[in-house]
């Protein structure tokens, strides 16, 4: 359940004790982006790009699973923050294996369709959050803020056209539930890679899969 954090005054103490007594909320965090869809929106008109990506959300079937997890849509990305306890009661996709195999068949249905124009392409990040804050600070909203969340927005920057990112701690999570490191989307995944993100004290350590 959200947690609204308000108060006017600025020196809060009543501020300080509820965010000190928040519980964590161990989830997934997803970011769907849509490639190049500024340049497409310069170059057709609405009548084309919006039929294109009501075609391509409409598309992402996995999505009529999670409506309430989808938290934020900036421009054509859209973010989902999926807690443990949310993903364990569905009844389609509720391990973070379906999840990710989801997305991957999902990326490849779109690049291989047999008819063109009809969708555009996208990229996705992933990762499994610990130190993550069910709060909001606008009343009746729902969201989810934690440095587990930023940390799943720079791992967007490592995606491209047809490309889901994995950070290793999804990845690690993940294989706890998984026997065959090579059946699905997995055998197309790659080594470990590192990063230094901006901002982030500590190396990043992530795999990609390409479609």
């Amino acid at each position: 359940m959200t947690t609204y954090i308000h108060d006017k005054n600025p020196k809060s103490e009543k501020i300080e004790k509820q965010l000190k007594e928040l519980p964590k909320c161990p989830g997934v965090c997803i970011f769907i982006d849509v490639v190049n869809s500024t340049t497409v929106k310069y170059s057709t008109p609405i009548e084309d790009w919006g039929k294109k990506l009501n075609n391509t959300f409409n598309f992402i079937s996995f999505l009529n699973d999670f409506p309430e997890n989808v938290v934020k849509g900036i421009g054509d990305e859209i973010m989902l923050y999926i807690p443990d306890e949310d993903l364990k009661s569905k009844t389609s996709y509720n391990d973070l294996y379906s999840l990710l195999e989801e997305i991957y068949a999902t990326f490849d249905n779109i690049k291989n369709f047999p008819l063109d124009d009809i969708f555009m392409t996208c990229k996705a990040a992933i990762h499994y959050c610990t130190e993550v804050y069910n709060i909001t600070f606008f009343e009746g909203a729902n969201d989810y803020y934690g440095r587990d969340i930023d940390m799943s927005a720079r791992l967007m920057a490592k995606s491209k056209e047809h490309r889901v990112v994995v950070s290793e701690k999804f990845y690690q999570k993940m294989m706890e539930d998984v026997e065959d490191t090579k059946q699905g989307c997995l055998s197309s995944i790659s080594e470990k890679f590192i990063e230094d993100f901006k901002g982030v004290p500590e190396y990043t350590e992530f795999r990609v899969i390409d479609v």
